[in-house]
């Protein structure tokens, strides 16, 4: 499905305020995306397991910080996919400037 915005400026400054701010939005994604990478990272190498793993068959009791662990680590899952879909759906997104 597509859908379609249209965003009318005074000017050329307003244009270039507009894809500035949606060329900073996406770089401060993909800043969360590696931080959130690593803190998987992080969890996965203590554990050897993958997060995909983690997710489908483990609970708070298999983890050494318990249930804290657990939403830590669920959590960042969960926040990282999306983030990563947010970022894809802006790379993905065609602008048409008159």
């Amino acid at each position: 499905m597509s859908v379609q915005m249209v965003i009318e400026m005074q000017n050329e400054q307003g244009r270039q305020s507009i894809l500035s701010a949606i060329e900073a939005y996406k770089q401060r994604l993909q800043a969360s995306i590696v931080h959130g990478q690593r803190l998987l990272a992080d969890f996965e190498q203590r554990y050897d397991v993958a997060t995909d793993y983690f997710l489908a068959n483990m609970t708070a009791e298999d983890l050494e910080g318990g249930d804290e662990e657990y939403v830590d680590w669920a959590g960042e899952a969960h926040l990282l996919k999306g983030l990563q879909t947010e970022l894809a759906e802006l790379e993905n997104a065609r602008f048409q400037l008159q």
